[in-house]
């Protein structure tokens, strides 16, 4: 196992941002399951082979439970990915450890909320609140990174 260079493990934001990050990614790994899973239980698959393979082509279909695990997995990819970004290039920014680990938490503790309140169609509006508590973070993040690089443009 490669440990991290020291001058990696002296950049704290870096490190905390590497670790809610790895966090995420693993969340979005289990959401993926999550799906093949259900659609398996459900047997409605996205493939005709697929379907073929267990059981017949009569289960080469959409299934409401499995869309609702591919639409989690879909909104994750459109906040994660663009977090991922926003966090790494915050991290070069110098900004206060303690500071850059709340927004990482906080957009890290929605995420997982709102994939929660996705899967176990939890009452509204909690779905919501966590998805917009989530870009708090970003929006922040987004405006530091802006302020910080606009004089080069």
């Amino acid at each position: 196992q490669a440990a991290p260079s020291p001058k990696m493990m002296e950049n704290k934001v870096f490190m905390s941002f590497t670790f809610y990050s790895t966090i995420l990614i693993l969340k979005m790994y289990v959401v993926a399951i999550i799906t093949g899973q259900v659609r398996l239980r459900k047997k409605a698959f996205a493939n005709p082979e697929d379907a073929l393979r267990n059981g017949g082509l009569q289960y080469y279909r959409e299934d409401p439970d499995v869309e609702r695990c591919r639409r989690a997995h879909h909104n994750d990819m459109e906040n994660i990915f663009p977090f991922l970004f926003l966090g790494a290039i915050y991290s070069l920014l110098d900004p206060s450890p303690t500071v850059a680990r709340i927004h990482f938490f906080i957009f890290c503790v929605g995420r997982i909320i709102h994939t929660i309140a996705y899967l176990l169609q939890l009452k509204a509006p909690t779905r919501s609140v966590a998805y917009s508590v989530a870009q708090l973070p970003c929006f922040s993040m987004a405006l530091q990174i802006l302020l910080a690089t606009a004089p080069y443009w």
